[in-house]
């Protein structure tokens, strides 16, 4: 990715009323450095920043409504933001200080069909303002996109890039299907990438601890990813039997 591709705009999490006023009222939003380096490497700096709204925003829990641009960026400390509060441990953790235009509100929210665990999603201008739904905004793979782009139709329970706690391990999941009788997690991954020894024998241990707690994986079940168009494949031929669907049969 080149540096003219960087950082379009970034998807910040806002659980705290505290940080919405600090943001729409002081124009400027904190993230911690080592957040950065962790998991935004790659797609810092942010042009722009949009907040998704949790639970204390009520009604407007789970969505995306505004946005700003990014004006400047500083390292600070704790202390640097916030001096008047009560000396503490945290004083001396460093933050990028993202200092914003005022913000924006968006025509139409960009909502979330059930509660998902949002801290980050770097995405692009094209899909910020496109976008109808969190689906939409991830960023990730133009295979997973064309995925997306086939399922969608089909409104069904999906959310991108979910991840899942099992016996104190985290699984990210390409895709995450709540169903009433087991979930399903599909992976994009390519067939070289799952079949060589080391992904194999991670994806077992993965695929084990994922069915221990009701969920069906489906790398390379699923078939490849040729050229074609979602089509749904059966699994059962009663021609009344649920459907599953197929990764571009």
């Amino acid at each position: 990715m080149t540096n003219t591709q960087r950082g379009e705009v970034l998807v910040a999490i806002m659980n705290d009323l505290r940080d919405w006023h600090m943001a729409r009222d002081e124009l400027w939003y904190r993230i911690p450095v080592s957040s950065v380096e962790a998991f935004l490497k790659r797609r810092w700096p942010p042009r722009w920043l949009a907040f998704y709204q949790t639970k204390a925003f009520g009604e407007e829990a789970y969505s995306i409504r505004h946005f700003g641009r990014v004006m400047n960026i500083r390292r600070v400390t704790r202390r640097d933001l916030f001096p008047n509060d009560p000396p503490g441990e945290k004083d001396s953790r460093h933050y990028y200080q993202l200092q914003l235009a005022p913000l924006q509100k968006l025509p139409h929210p960009i909502t979330s069909a059930r509660w998902r665990r949002v801290t980050f999603i770097p995405t692009t201008w094209a899909k910020f303002t496109t976008a109808t739904e969190i689906n939409d905004l991830y960023d990730d793979s133009p295979l997973e996109d064309r995925l997306w782009a086939a399922l969608k139709p089909f409104d069904l329970p999906i959310i991108r890039q979910e991840w899942v706690n099992i016996d104190k391990n985290r699984y990210a999941l390409d895709f995450a299907v709540y169903c009433a009788r087991a979930n399903l997690a599909i992976e994009t991954d390519g067939d070289t990438w799952h079949h060589a020894p080391e992904p194999a024998h991670k994806d077992n241990l993965r695929e084990n601890a994922l069915k221990s707690n009701g969920w069906q994986d489906t790398i390379n079940t699923l078939g490849g990813a040729d050229d074609g168009s979602f089509v749904p494949r059966r699994v059962d031929p009663d021609v009344d039997s649920p459907r599953q669907p197929s990764l571009f049969d």
